[in-house]
C-alpha cells in the first residue's frame, strides 16, 4: 500500500539545523521511497514498509549521532501526494 508520511524532526539543541540536515541526508540515501524536504518538514512516500523502515532506521541513526529530539509524523496510509 502507497503511503505518504509527513515528518518534522524537533532537535533538543539550541543547534539545530545540522541534525535536521543530518536527517534529510540519511533518509534519502533509502532507496524504494520517494523524499521531498520543505522548509517545515519532509514528505516521505513509498511502500508503507519502506517508508516505516526507512523512517524507524533514521531516527535511530539521528538520534546515536545528534542526541535527543522529538519527532512529529502524519501517516496517510492509501495516499500518493507525490506523483
Amino acid at each position: 500500500m502507497i503511503t505518504t508520511i509527513d515528518i518534522s524532526m524537533y532537535p533538543f539543541n539550541k543547534e539545530f539545523k545540522a541534525p535536521i540536515l543530518g536527517f534529510i541526508e540519511n533518509i534519502q540515501k533509502h532507496k524504494n521511497i520517494k523524499v521531498v524536504p520543505s522548509s517545515t518538514s519532509t514528505i516521505v512516500q513509498g511502500q508503507f514498509v519502506d517508508v516505516m523502515q526507512s523512517i524507524q532506521e533514521t531516527i535511530s541513526q539521528c538520534h546515536d549521532e545528534f542526541d535527543m529530539a522529538a519527532y512529529v509524523l502524519k501517516i496517510i496510509p492509501g495516499y500518493e501526494a507525490l506523483k
